[in-house]
């Protein structure tokens, strides 16, 4: 079994609310995380270069070889097979950007020490090469049907689907893949416009109306007339109802109710209350900006399409209506009649009406009652990282200055 390393880079920051918790490498964008790619392409298990305060609950592996991978990079098949040729010591640059090397321990120490990509014998990737990379955050949902579309051909080769119930309707067959163990009854599949996965204990509940491209995590529920489009993931043990649109859930997320998102990525743990709707389209049809945590203030984003991007732990009441391009961070719980701000920062209580800081100690009670609820416990790491978040966070928590 191989040896991987994957490193955060210099896109974490841009990747800010997500990478608060996590390593780049964990983000989801397809079927899998970016690790979970790797892992099976690789044939090899992974460990992380990553932040401090992450490293206790995602430590590094070194082995007498390893392959160092750019864990914003998404592994394709012309990218796979130059990561295989490459020998001892040798690195793969695009850009000027380290995209991949395979080292030895002795070098690897040496590395660390000098930061010196150059110590390596280094390659440059040609433009035959397709570089699929998550570079800010919208990338996550913009580039999640190719994404999709590439795990599919990998999950399903050389396997055969389980059947699919006569009670439901189906287009295209042969681009749906189900897992043993998936339910699907009385639903709508339509994967003329791109593959539908399901995973293994998923259920599809009747009236759901589903198209590809598409990806239904491991005991993920879709409600009942739920309508999935196109572009979208959704993670383990998720529950979606509503209509989704290119939407990416992490995972353990819930928008089990009525209410429209779409161009968004919501993270773990989160909770979208009854008739949440997120506006992904300005009423003058004009280009959005996102808060960047990388620039500290907001950017233009050449889309004309975004919604909204949750961090982990983060709530929000029923009828919660989103703005084009917001940004909430880790445990923040909103609500309240009205917009909330297109920035809402971590930990932040409240919403048009005012704020306040959701402390701590009660933040920390939510989570763990929370997963609880899935039987995961929320281990001193978890702890230890969110006391971080906090820490790192209280800078934008403007309100907590004027007390």
């Amino acid at each position: 079994m191989e040896n991987i390393i994957l490193f955060d880079g210099d896109v974490r920051d841009a990747l800010l609310p997500f990478t608060w918790t996590r390593p780049v490498a964990e983000l989801r964008v397809g079927m899998l995380t970016v690790r979970e790619k790797w892992e099976q392409t690789l044939r090899g298990k992974a460990s992380y270069i990553t932040t401090d305060y992450l490293s206790d609950k995602y430590p590094i592996t070194i082995a007498e070889d390893n392959y160092i991978i750019n864990g914003s990079i998404l592994p394709t098949p012309q990218l796979i097979q130059r990561v295989k040729q490459m020998g001892i010591n040798e690195a793969l640059i695009a850009n000027d950007e380290l995209v991949a090397a395979r080292i030895d321990k002795d070098q690897f120490d040496r590395l660390l020490e000098d930061d010196e990509v150059s110590l390596l014998t280094s390659y440059a990737i040609d433009d035959e090469v397709e570089l699929l990379q998550i570079r800010q955050l919208w990338d996550l949902f913009q580039l999640n049907d190719q994404a999709i579309r590439l795990d599919f051909d990998m999950l399903t080769k050389g396997r055969h689907s389980a059947p699919l119930s006569p009670t439901n309707t189906v287009l295209r067959r042969e681009a749906i893949f189900v897992e043993p163990g998936a339910m699907v009854e009385g639903a709508t599949l339509n994967a003329t416009q791109g593959p539908i996965y399901i995973a293994k204990e998923a259920q599809v509940m009747e009236g759901a109306l589903l198209r590809g491209s598409l990806a239904i995590g491991p005991h993920a529920v879709i409600k009942m007339g739920a309508k999935i489009y196109g572009g979208t993931t959704i993670g383990p043990w998720c529950k979606v109802g509503g209509e989704v649109q290119n939407v990416v859930f992490l995972g353990y997320a819930n928008k089990a109710h009525d209410g429209y998102l779409g161009n968004s990525v919501i993270g773990m743990w989160c909770n979208l209350g009854a008739d949440t709707n997120c506006s992904n389209l300005k009423n003058d049809y004009g280009e959005v900006k996102l808060w960047s945590y990388e620039k500290g203030g907001f950017v233009r984003t050449g889309m004309q399409f975004c919604g909204l991007f949750m961090g982990d732990h983060s709530k929000c009441g029923i009828n919660t209506m989103f703005n084009t391009g917001t940004v909430v961070g880790v445990a923040a719980n909103i609500f309240g009649a009205g917009y909330p701000r297109n920035f809402v920062p971590s930990f932040a209580w409240g919403g048009p009406a005012g704020w306040a800081t959701y402390h701590l100690d009660k933040a920390l009670a939510t989570a763990e009652r929370v997963m609880a609820r899935r039987q995961i416990v929320l281990t001193p790491e978890d702890r230890l990282i969110l006391m971080k978040v906090y820490e790192q966070t209280a800078q934008y928590r403007h309100w907590e200055k004027h007390k």
